[in-house]
């Protein structure tokens, strides 16, 4: 029978979600507060950022399986009391090194959390509430990107830079005491051994492909270290794979792709997620620097995103049900492409009414997009494996995410600091590199910062620069929307099967029910 609390549970879990989502979005508006604050430089803001990716993704498939053999609820509890830890700490931090290592606390805390969240939905939910319940928990995750920016400008406005980490600690303290008595046990019945070699491989693969993809666009796409990471990953990969095809319990079992569903799934959350996050990277520069909003300002012009967001990912369920779950991923890519499109208009003096409606068009596509992707991957397998599926949901969020950010900005700063030459020609060769690196670098030499003589019609220059690359790298994105689109419609099924259907057409036996209610 399902359990009585399980909408109960859902809101746990959704307060959770949340909390890790925004974890990883409400530093980025206090970064320039640490350079003044702290000294931070440029390299340790970065990792002050990256250091809960590289953490948080590399670690996302041993967690599932942890949660899977040991007990997802208390996977989720330890997750809560690290990834707390973690704030409370980085609140309390006086070096930038200090809030490095807490991030990538908050990191390994944040693994725990993510899967579990949607395993456990998956077993206390059942079948015909399902697709439901994981839009509600997907609009949750899309509209967090969003409100984190705001909640954070908003306490920057009034208290020190501490305080965008404090906030977490109150939301753990309640999901903790919610969940120990709204969080149903559950965990994989048949006690298999770990996969610990399976393990070691995916930490090392992922960890070094994600390394890569953050460091690309500063250090170069051809530069050694960048190369032998992605030949590291790519090894590691192939000799994962050789293992999990090898072993008798594997973490993963690659047999998995070959179900439709679980591979068009996994294509959809990573493209999506490679406009979303590559999207907002852009966004974030373009209303501060070249708007000149400030932080809590540019936090609430996001807000039609976020409210979009939770309207249409819990209603994609039912257009699912009407159109079947392939149609709603395709249609859903589609929007997304074309809102990526309608963004691009936007220029330096455009009114804010286009951007609006850019991130209405673009949050009802992702909407229709994410819940029923997600649903698909999860029903591809039985609920003894559903935190490893959750994993998957999760890495190829974080690849994508991260992808998005490493190609849609490198593109952006190449033409950025193309259209920027003739401004810059008669400047000196050090503040030609300060302005060509950065739109913010530009505006200060513009401002005469360095010691250098003032050049305020540089600064003009440099906005218009930005927002043409930042135009025609959106449209690009659109593109990516397109074709993963045409993906998803050749891959995916029509709808998601039975769970026999599905076991079936991947070769594997059945070894518990897809649609059963919590074991």
């Amino acid at each position: 029978m399902p359990d009585d609390r399980r909408w109960w549970t859902l809101a746990v879990l959704c307060l959770s979600l949340l909390m890790v989502i925004m974890g990883n979005t409400v530093l980025n508006i206090a970064l320039p507060r640490l350079v003044v604050d702290l000294r931070a430089t440029n390299s340790q803001l970065q990792w002050m950022v990256d250091a809960y990716s590289l953490v948080f993704a590399g670690l996302l498939f041993t967690s599932g399986a942890l949660g899977d053999r040991f007990g997802r609820k208390g996977a989720l509890q330890i997750g809560l009391v690290v990834f707390g830890t973690g704030s409370a700490l980085a609140a309390l931090s006086t070096r930038p090194w200090q809030i490095i290592a807490c991030r990538a606390l908050m990191g390994a805390g944040a693994s725990l959390v993510m899967p579990s969240t949607l395993s456990i939905l998956t077993n206390v939910f059942p079948r015909h509430e399902r697709a439901r319940a994981i839009g509600i928990w997907a609009g949750v995750a899309g509209a967090g990107g969003a409100i984190g920016p705001v909640t954070s400008g908003w306490l920057l406005e009034h208290f020190w830079w501490g305080s965008v980490f404090f906030l977490n600690i109150p939301v753990v303290i309640l999901a903790l005491v919610a969940g120990k008595f709204l969080v149903p046990t559950s965990k994989d019945p048949r006690d298999v051994p770990l996969d610990l070699v399976g393990a070691g491989m995916s930490i090392l693969a992922v960890s070094s492909l994600v390394y890569g993809i953050i460091e690309a666009p500063q250090r170069g796409w051809t530069d050694s270290r960048i190369v032998g990471s992605f030949a590291v990953s790519a090894v590691v990969f192939l000799a994962f794979a050789a293992w999990e095809l090898r072993v008798e319990h594997p973490m993963l079992d690659l047999r998995f792709f070959k179900r439709r569903g679980f591979s068009g799934g996994a294509i959809a959350i990573s493209m999506v997620f490679f406009g979303m996050f590559g999207m907002f990277f852009l966004l974030t520069q373009y209303l501060q620097l070249v708007r000149g909003y400030n932080p809590l300002q540019t936090g609430i012009r996001t807000l039609p995103f976020a409210a979009t967001m939770m309207i249409a990912a819990p209603s994609s369920a039912r257009v699912a049900e009407r159109i079947g779950t392939k149609a709603t991923v395709t249609l859903g890519l589609i929007v997304a492409g074309t809102g990526q499109f309608i963004m691009s208009r936007n220029g330096v003096d455009t009114p804010y009414l286009l951007l609006a409606l850019s991130f209405v068009v673009l949050a009802t596509g992702m909407g229709l997009t994410m819940a029923p992707s997600t649903a698909a991957i999860m029903s591809s397998l039985p609920l003894a494996k559903s935190g490893v599926g959750s994993a998957m949901n999760d890495t190829t969020r974080e690849l994508g995410g991260a992808l998005g950010v490493a190609v849609l900005g490198s593109l952006v700063a190449s033409r950025y600091a193309h259209a920027l030459d003739r401004s810059i020609a008669a400047l000196p060769a050090s503040a030609k590199a300060t302005a060509r690196s950065s739109l913010g670098g530009a505006i200060g030499v513009a401002h005469g910062i360095g010691g250098l003589p003032s050049v305020p019609q540089l600064a003009d220059a440099a906005r218009h620069a930005f927002a043409d690359a930042m135009s025609h790298t959106l449209i690009i994105g659109g593109l990516v929307a397109y074709v993963a689109a045409a993906l998803v419609s050749w891959i995916m099924p029509d709808q998601l099967g039975d769970s026999e259907a599905q076991l079936a057409e991947g070769g594997l036996e059945v070894d518990e029910p897809v649609g059963s209610p919590l074991a």
